[in-house]
């Protein structure tokens, strides 16, 4: 039987007001619930009504893992420097890391994530193959210190976060334990009621050999998702984020069918304003985007990027291709210095210097199309490979996928807006060689194990699910994570003591049915009763009125149906579920 739950025993503040600051609809609507309240920047109390929700999402977060096999430990939040030296993530973290001094003045990190601890824990706690495979998971506050805290605990700085940590003795047993991990989340977003997709990710600063993210599907995500629309179920589909999607590779190079030719562009310095003035589609354009990287002894190295006109360059991609990892911008010096011109005419033909080109895939299948000229007010069309100048240096998938490209299982790449809540890696043996840690394998020699990383976001997905399920009345929770599944509401203007005990009746034989039931019996009108009801998104409300005990019925409306109705107490139950 669920404990008794009256609303005039729990703390519940609600607001009428819009906050002023609230951007997303789940910022607004949970400081308007009285979920969350703003301590600082990106950091938020969690209410009493905010946290029943926050521990049924980890409820089933710790379920699924347990069923997975995964055990729970706890590790500490604050991290000694010398582990994130070991790894080199001390300073390659960058600003997120939040870095803190005890009174000895030895240096701390509040952990934005828990690889180091793990590892060191590993190396101490493992010493044979046949302690695995085992995965280890926590669920603990978090800290990572964000520039622009903003859209309250979707983007916080403290949140809270499930991580887990597999290891393994080969690769092959990383990826089954990958592929379980994959199956518990995708039970956990199931359950949850979310829509969601997985999708194949960055590696990040996480780092590792793979990765994929798990995103709850709203107009209002921050990440922009790419999937294939096959003509099958789309969750069986290619899938992944903007940052690493790949379309299907162009066709062959068509021959050239144009004699080179300069155009006078005496204003046009963007491929749209030059496309516009030869009356030609903006895809028969090169757009050139000058970076500095390093040659292959480490000096610096000025690099010509090359992306069809109407693409965009895609700045995690370039950072894989050789000696572009760390690149930047060119300056326009650099840029006057190597091609003779400023930015707006810029073109690979006839450069001031000798210069490393880097094309993207579609850019080195093109034949007969426009750059800059390396000379101010004017543009070449009719350039070719091969003919008019060399091939590029480094041909490479640099490019942001855009609607309608075809996708490399024969589908139409589409997009769409996602809420990334979770991530798994393959991490390999990255962090374990950084740290030392072996274990004896069969033979009896020191072997490195494999690990996996696998993160979900706790609080993020209580603000993803809002953003997902909501109306113009408030929150509309998946039964799964409602604060309560039904409220029963009273009116009883004249204190009937027969309402109240109809009332508290009901509640109590819906607890002990096993529903998560709420009484609201604050003495409340019906309008603002309801108005609270459908604000903190309760699935179900069922109210008990003196009119109705009259008339053998309870007025039931499930928070997604536009009108009441009115039951006998077995339609109910069975209404209910109960």
């Amino acid at each position: 039987m669920m404990p008794p739950m009256r609303l005039s025993q729990f703390h519940l503040h609600t607001e009428k007001e819009t906050p002023a600051e609230a951007e997303l609809a789940s910022h607004r609507l949970m400081l308007r619930a009285g979920m969350i309240r703003k301590l600082a920047a990106g950091i938020y109390t969690w209410s009493p009504l905010g946290l029943r929700v926050l521990r049924k999402v980890e409820a089933v977060v710790r379920e699924e893992m347990n069923a997975a096999g995964a055990v729970e430990l706890l590790m500490p939040s604050i991290q000694p420097r010398e582990l994130w030296e070991e790894t080199g993530r001390w300073e390659k973290f960058g600003g997120q890391l939040l870095k803190i001094r005890d009174r000895k003045d030895a240096e701390y990190a509040y952990g934005p994530t828990h690889e180091e601890v793990i590892t060191d824990f590993a190396r101490q706690e493992l010493s044979s193959y046949r302690q695995l495979p085992v995965t280890f998971y926590q669920v603990q506050a978090k800290f990572r210190d964000e520039i622009r805290p903003r859209f309250g605990v979707m983007r916080a700085r403290e949140f809270l976060m499930k991580d887990a940590y597999s290891f393994d003795v080969d690769a092959e047993g990383m990826a089954a334990s990958y592929a379980k991990m994959h199956a518990a989340y995708t039970r956990i977003f199931t359950r949850l009621g979310l829509r969601f997709r997985a999708v194949l990710a960055d590696t990040g600063a996480i780092g590792g050999d793979a990765s994929q993210e798990f995103h709850v599907l709203a107009d209002s995500g921050e990440d922009a998702i790419a999937w294939s629309d096959t003509g099958r179920d789309d969750a069986e589909g290619y899938a992944a984020n903007v940052e690493t999607a790949r379309s299907a590779a162009p066709g062959p190079r068509p021959a050239p069918a144009e004699a080179m030719r300069e155009v006078d562009t005496p204003t046009q310095k963007t491929c749209e304003a030059v496309a516009e003035l030869m009356g030609i589609p903006l895809a028969r354009t090169a757009k050139s985007v000058a970076v500095v990287g390093q040659d292959a002894e480490g000096r610096p190295q000025f690099v010509l990027v090359l992306v069809r006109g109407d693409h965009e360059v895609n700045e995690i991609k370039l950072g894989k291709v050789p000696g572009l990892a760390d690149y930047r911008m060119a300056t326009e010096a650099e840029i006057l210095e190597h091609l003779g011109s400023e930015p707006g005419f810029l073109g690979p033909v006839a450069p001031a210097k000798p210069v490393r080109v880097v094309a993207d895939l579609e850019v080195a299948a093109m034949a007969d199309f426009v750059v800059g000229a390396n000379r101010v007010g004017a543009h070449i069309a009719g350039v070719n490979w091969g003919r008019d100048l060399p091939e590029p240096d480094t041909v490479a998938d640099i490019r942001n996928v855009v609607e309608g490209d075809r996708a490399e299982d024969g589908g139409t790449l589409r997009l769409m807006r996602g809420i990334e809540v979770g991530h798994i890696f393959q991490l390999g043996r990255k962090y374990a060689e950084a740290m030392g840690c072996t274990v004896l394998d069969a033979a009896g020699k020191a072997a490195v194990p494999m690990m996996g990383c696998y993160g979900i976001g706790v609080s993020r997905i209580v603000a993803a699910a809002i953003e997902q399920n909501h109306d113009d009345a408030g929150i509309v929770w998946p039964q799964a994570m409602a604060p309560w599944t039904v409220a029963v509401c009273v009116i009883n203007p004249k204190n009937d003591p027969a309402v109240a005990e109809a009332a508290a009746a009901l509640h109590d034989e819906l607890a002990a049915r096993g529903l998560d039931v709420v009484l609201d019996d604050r003495g409340l009108r019906p309008g603002p009763m309801f108005a609270d009801m459908e604000l903190i998104g309760i699935p179900h409300r069922v109210v008990v009125s003196g009119r109705g005990l009259e008339a053998g019925t309870f007025e039931y409306r499930a928070r997604t149906a536009a009108e009441a109705e009115h039951l006998d107490r077995d339609s109910l139950l069975q209404r209910l579920g109960a």
